[in-house]
């Protein structure tokens, strides 16, 4: 064996066990950037996620270490870099008509019992899709809303879409998606609102332009206000990303929704999310699913 080696130097396999480590204070470093940033709490059992995904960014950038990376993220020129660490530690595990009670719900509770009346076509429907991912959930969401205005043609909507990834968002206005995702309520719907890929995009769909232009993508954090809208929605979707908050930003989340809401608007959450207790103008109506009803406000 060679003497340095053996009494000073390191082997490739040390060097790379350092170069994957994570210490721990450069964990909560991260932690606490994720957490102020972004409001998201990371817990103990996601060292390795962090390891995982921001191992790969590390050697694109050509440094030797995930030490050398924080150290880089807490230096000025570094601060840029932490948009970038933000979208690579986002949980966007999606799929279209995910959680379909919630799309039933907005079809048959809202639309076809509210806004079947022509009298309330004097104004356009919005929706919000408030942490939209990759976008198959606002895709899923203006799909029900197109539906309903083939049957009521002077139906006019509009739906708005935000996400904190820059990653995700490029995705979604690009609209395409493998065949295999396409797993629709209705099978009649690929042909009516996606386009068949060609060439080097045999076995991927795209949204039809119509639907696309319906849909508004921009960057936003939930726990920033005001939010980017002239306009109070009739219903957001905001879901699986309250569970992510630990009490406090949590409710600090709520109330930001809540107050983009019209009296009588919804907030649809995460099956796995629970608002009861949290506010007193949120009505249950079934699991996840609230109504918006301050008191003493006059409802639609």
């Amino acid at each position: 064996m060679h003497k340095g080696l053996l009494w000073g130097g390191k082997t490739q396999a040390t060097q790379e066990r350092s170069a994957d480590s994570l210490s721990p204070d450069d964990f909560e470093f991260i932690r606490q950037t994720v957490y102020a940033e972004a409001g998201i709490q990371l817990g103990p059992d996601k060292r390795s996620l962090v390891i995982h995904r921001l191992l790969k960014r590390v050697r694109q950038l050509g440094l030797p270490s995930l030490t050398a990376y924080c150290n880089y993220l807490r230096s000025p020129a570094g601060s840029a870099e932490q948009g970038v660490m933000l979208d690579l530690l986002t949980t966007n595990v999606t799929h279209f008509f995910r959680e379909g009670a919630h799309f039933e719900f907005l079809a048959r509770e809202i639309l076809q019992k509210e806004w079947s009346n022509p009298a309330r076509f004097a104004r356009e429907f919005l929706a919000w899709s408030a942490a939209c991912s990759s976008g198959e959930e606002p895709y899923s969401i203006a799909i029900v809303l197109s539906e309903h205005a083939l049957r009521n043609p002077k139906f006019r909507w509009r739906v708005e879409a935000t996400d904190i990834s820059n990653r995700v968002l490029e995705k979604a206005m690009l609209a395409v998606y493998e065949e295999e995702d396409l797993q629709l309520p209705q099978p009649t719907w690929r042909a009516r609102y996606f386009q068949r890929g060609i060439g080097r995009w045999q076995g991927h769909w795209r949204i039809k332009p119509e639907l696309r232009q319906r849909v508004r993508f921009r960057r936003w954090n939930l726990l920033q206000t005001p939010y980017p809208f002239d306009d109070k929605m009739d219903v957001i979707f905001c879901r699986n990303v309250l569970i992510y908050f630990d009490r406090e930003v949590q409710r600090r989340a709520v109330q930001n929704l809540i107050g983009q809401l019209r009296p009588g608007g919804y907030l649809i959450v995460g099956h796995s999310e629970s608002l009861l207790g949290q506010l007193v103008s949120l009505r249950p109506l079934q699991p996840s699913v609230y109504r918006y009803e301050p008191i003493g406000i006059h409802q639609e």
